[in-house]
């Protein structure tokens, strides 16, 4: 109850603060390319059900269709707009939206595509979908340069699902059996150092 509290207080407090912030980069988003300012996709939400996150569209118009669900490295599909979105981390700020309405929480395991899902080990599943995903965790602190660790790869695709997947369920099945409000400030501080770091390298991090 806490939480949920927590995520309504802060997500709506949020929108109204950034709301001139919010308005701006999705006319930026719109005058850089072609399409609208919002990129939906369906994702896996707790207890299995499938809701739709909101992005800012970082890509060209139907490029996720014309490509893996991972980016990697300097993925041809990203627009000029969306390199720098991406960079900043900006680019999930319409997931508040989804943390009002319930779908996701501030703090919670990233929500993956069905697809990704259905690859999950049965001894795991239930447990990372007990609670409701959310807009950052320790995993996304950890592989914050996720696409430029993935450019190393031969194979991204295969490099995501055997070395990647794993470890990010790891940590989502840890916060699920373990997680608290203070344990979800502590990341909200966190994630917030991560993306202000300058210094921050490709490449998985251990969080503190």
């Amino acid at each position: 109850m806490l939480k949920r509290l927590m995520d309504i207080v802060v997500s709506g407090g949020a929108l109204l603060a950034l709301s001139p912030v919010l308005l701006a980069i999705a006319l930026w988003v719109r005058w850089d390319s072609a399409g609208g300012a919002l990129f939906r996709q369906e994702r896996v939400g707790r207890h299995g059900r499938s809701f739709h996150i909101y992005k800012f569209r970082s890509m060209h118009t139907g490029a996720d269709r014309a490509g893996p669900a991972i980016t990697v490295g300097e993925d041809a599909r990203i627009t000029r707009a969306g390199q720098w979105l991406r960079h900043s981390k900006l680019d999930e700020l319409p997931q508040l939206f989804n943390v009002l309405k319930g779908d996701m929480s501030l703090v919670g395991p990233r929500p993956e595509v069905p697809r990704y899902v259905a690859m999950y080990p049965a001894e795991l599943r239930a447990i990372v979908l007990s609670v409701r995903p959310g807009i950052t965790d320790l995993a996304s602190i950890a592989f914050r340069n996720e696409s430029a660790l993935l450019a190393q790869s031969a194979d991204p695709e295969r490099t995501y699902v055997q070395e990647i997947l794993p470890v990010k369920l790891d940590y989502a099945a840890r916060y699920a059996r373990n997680h608290s409000v203070w344990q979800d400030l502590r990341i909200l501080a966190q994630t917030m150092h991560a993306v202000l770091r300058p210094d921050a390298s490709p490449g998985q991090d251990t969080p503190r």
